[in-house]
């Protein structure tokens, strides 16, 4: 891969990023829906934006749901979804098992339907035992009710020589109730047990993002989340723009301190942000402005001016990276967040 260039400034945009991209490649929890309800302007935004000609497909980390079960929820929240736009970290590393072992090899499959589902689409043989002689062992969320003595069955596997996979290594995962453990935090158990390392699919590595692009053949795709370390990630490591919606885990002081591989190339409140242009953010003296605000990183972040506070934010953004260069700005934002209600 070549090398990246380092953002420091949010970039401008004089179309709408619904028009300037053939593509959304779209986060589900934190950007289209919260705890199962639609997230406000989601539903309107995407209509618009596919009424306007862009492809929308929906990108998720989680292998325990199939794809025509997400597609079911995203149309019961009222925008219309085929399985075939919903791409998951299952379907991500079936390929890659599949590019490693031939078609009929079994697979211990540690998680949902999800996975069984995805390694079926592939030719691969889902197996429930180390017993079953399996060629590689696959570990997804397998959600609440996953048995303690799967972990198990992983181990011994693998502690044969088995190759193991992972769709993803979230700590955490999203519910009703709060945080819950992800199954990043079921990877580690394993982990700890055998001291073995799984091949990794889900964002923000290559592999996920290649499975978005066989899948809908996006030319020039916008990755729409509201993560700085699986969404923006993921789409730097793509090398394809992003755009950070803030109604899901990022603040203003996690973006501020954003290093580079987690800086978006567009911020915005929520998926309104896909059917408008984008503010320049311009340099001005020692500091930047946007709209009616102006930034400067000094021995803290200061901040002058009034108007939009996303603006603001925006500028803020542009004196921290600047500041920070390839590493992460230390300044104190508190007191100029604190002007925008950020």
């Amino acid at each position: 891969m070549e090398q990246q260039t380092v953002r420091t400034v949010p970039a401008g945009s004089e179309r709408a990023l619904s028009t300037a991209y053939d593509t959304a490649l779209l986060d589900l929890d934190g950007v289209v829906y919260a705890g199962g309800a639609a997230i406000t302007y989601a539903v309107e935004s995407l209509l618009t934006a596919r009424e306007g000609g862009m492809q929308l497909a929906y990108v998720t980390n989680n292998a325990l749901r199939p794809p025509q079960v997400v597609a079911e929820h995203i149309t019961e929240l009222g925008v219309p979804t085929e399985a075939s736009e919903v791409i998951n970290s299952a379907q991500a590393v079936a390929r890659l098992i599949s590019e490693q072992h031939p078609a009929g090899a079994k697979v211990l499959v540690i998680g949902g339907e999800g996975l069984r589902i995805a390694l079926r689409e592939r030719g691969l043989v889902p197996v429930e035992s180390a017993e079953d002689d399996p060629a590689a062992v696959v570990q997804g969320y397998g959600g609440p009710e996953l048995q303690w003595g799967r972990f198990a069955e992983a181990c011994y596997a693998i502690a044969r020589g088995v190759p193991w996979y992972a769709s993803n290594t979230d700590l955490t995962i999203p519910s009703g109730r709060g945080i819950a453990p992800g199954n990043g935090a079921a990877v580690e158990v394993v982990r700890i047990a055998t001291g073995a390392e799984p091949q990794v699919a889900g964002k923000p590595l290559p592999p996920m993002h290649r499975e978005t692009i066989l899948r809908t053949g996006a030319e020039h795709p916008l990755v729409v989340g509201d993560r700085l370390d699986t969404d923006i990630e993921g789409a730097y490591n793509g090398q394809v723009d992003s755009l950070l919606v803030l109604t899901g885990v990022t603040d203003g002081a996690q973006l501020l301190a954003a290093p580079p591989q987690h800086r978006p190339t567009y911020v915005d409140a929520d998926l309104r942000g896909m059917l408008t242009g984008q503010p320049e953010v311009v340099a001005e003296g020692e500091g930047f402005r946007c709209g009616g605000w102006t930034a400067r990183a000094g021995e803290i972040l200061e901040l002058d001016g009034e108007g939009e506070p996303l603006d603001g934010l925006r500028a803020l953004c542009a004196a921290a990276w600047t500041q920070a260069g390839d590493g992460v700005c230390e300044l104190d934002s508190g007191k100029a967040l604190a002007r925008l209600g950020l």
